[in-house]
């Protein structure tokens, strides 16, 4: 159901200019927010179009980033989160259900009012089969879901067997962190209550039809460095190949070189791009020279 509701979203949804289409708009972007588009770093405004592979971001300091879906589905992004959309996974193993994936920070989520699920993987979990709302943290030792409205469902990753779907009921919390056990409670903790961005208490109309007619384009700002890129090219396996396909050309800069040799250990897959050298085909081996005593036996 999540991937035909995401193919919906994907096909009704078209660019109104040229290039690849359109997955969402920008309708709220208060704040410092930015956009990396392939390998380019640029500014995001109300009205910009997003696309597949698209990166979004948002400072510290920001208040709130809304995306809209042409079927209603809404995302609001709090302080310092990174979003890909439509990520490409390495191989069907590897593949999620999610047509999001939030790599750190804050994560409001809306289902369409049609009820459709609106799924989106991050490193610890996925959150798919959304009934009505829910807010996602991510943090460097720990991933929160706080069930607002209706019912999820959510799957934990990185575990060390495979773990089974589990069901959120409306209201209910789930916490986990690499030193403690997961945390199922029927209500948010107080910690979470008091980090959650104060823009996600608000309820805000939808806007996207604001935009209809108007063509936005982002406003590069220029390339990116190493330092934007690297929490995705150190992201888990399953999507760290497809940004060596991305920004491989950015190797040849000696800065982001030097990053990416400093910290190949996390992201091996570098290898064969910074030294090529190492995967040359091998010299064949040099015929063995005669034996003294097989030449005289044709004299």
């Amino acid at each position: 159901m999540w991937l035909r509701s995401w193919c919906l979203i994907v096909c009704a949804l078209p660019a109104l200019c040229l290039g690849a289409p359109a997955l969402a708009i920008v309708t709220i972007a208060d704040g410092d927010v930015r956009l990396v588009r392939r390998d380019d770093r640029m500014t995001l405004a109300e009205g910009v179009r997003l696309e597949a592979d698209d990166i979004v971001e948002t400072g510290p300091q920001a208040r709130l980033l809304r995306l809209e879906f042409s079927d209603g589905a809404v995302l609001d992004l709090g302080p310092a989160s990174q979003l890909l959309l439509a990520p490409r996974w390495q191989n069907k193993r590897d593949a999620r259900p999610g047509g999001l994936y939030l790599l750190q920070g804050w994560a409001k989520l809306s289902a369409a009012p049609a009820g459709n699920a609106m799924p989106l993987a991050t490193p610890a979990l996925d959150v798919t089969a959304l009934a009505r709302q829910a807010v996602v943290q991510v943090q460097p030792a720990q991933v929160a879901v706080f069930a607002e409205a209706g019912e999820l469902t959510l799957v934990a990753r990185g575990l060390p067997a495979p773990a089974a779907p589990q069901q959120l009921k409306s209201g209910e919390f789930y916490a986990r962190s690499a030193s403690a056990p997961a945390l199922l409670a029927p209500r948010p903790t107080p910690a979470f209550i008091a980090g959650l961005p104060r823009a996600f208490l608000d309820t805000l109309p939808v806007r996207a039809a604001l935009f209809k007619d108007r063509d936005v384009q982002p406003k590069r700002l220029g390339d990116i460095v190493y330092a934007d890129a690297q929490p995705w090219i150190d992201a888990e396996a399953g999507l760290r190949r497809s940004f060596v396909t991305r920004w491989q050309a950015l190797a040849k800069d000696p800065v982001f070189r030097d990053g990416l040799i400093d910290g190949l250990a996390r992201h091996p897959e570098w290898d064969r791009v910074l030294f090529p050298e190492k995967y040359l085909p091998k010299p064949a081996a040099a015929p063995a020279p005669a034996k003294a005593g097989a030449s005289a036996a044709y004299r």
